[in-house]
């Protein structure tokens, strides 16, 4: 199908399609990763008030480091006698399960 044809039927339809200028990079944050597109062409489609946004690119995943707050640190060192440093891997290595990094650390300690 025609590229100006199919445009023209989507506006008919109320169907709105554009792209997003100067876009230097595109990042989708979970909790554990990002996950970047230096690359990215975005194009918005907008139907009816309903914004689509479609990103293409090549991405690159990024592991996230864990914060972890500082009272959980103490009581992790509280309760298994640690170091904070000890603490601070443990509570990073199981993603901030306070439980799971007193064990950690019972365990080898």
């Amino acid at each position: 199908m025609n590229p100006k044809k199919m445009a023209s039927m989507m506006k008919q339809m109320g169907i709105d399609i554009n792209e997003v200028d100067n876009v230097e990079e595109v990042i989708i944050r979970t909790s554990d990763k990002d996950i970047v597109f230096k690359d990215a062409e975005v194009t918005i489609m907008d139907a009816r008030g309903t914004k689509t946004y479609q990103v293409v690119g090549t991405p690159q995943e990024v592991l996230r480091e864990a914060i972890v707050p500082d009272e959980d640190i103490k009581l992790v060192m509280e309760q298994t006698s640690s170091s904070e440093e000890d603490a601070r891997n443990a509570l990073k290595e199981s993603r901030g399960d306070i439980a799971a990094a007193i064990l950690k650390l019972s365990e080898t300690g």
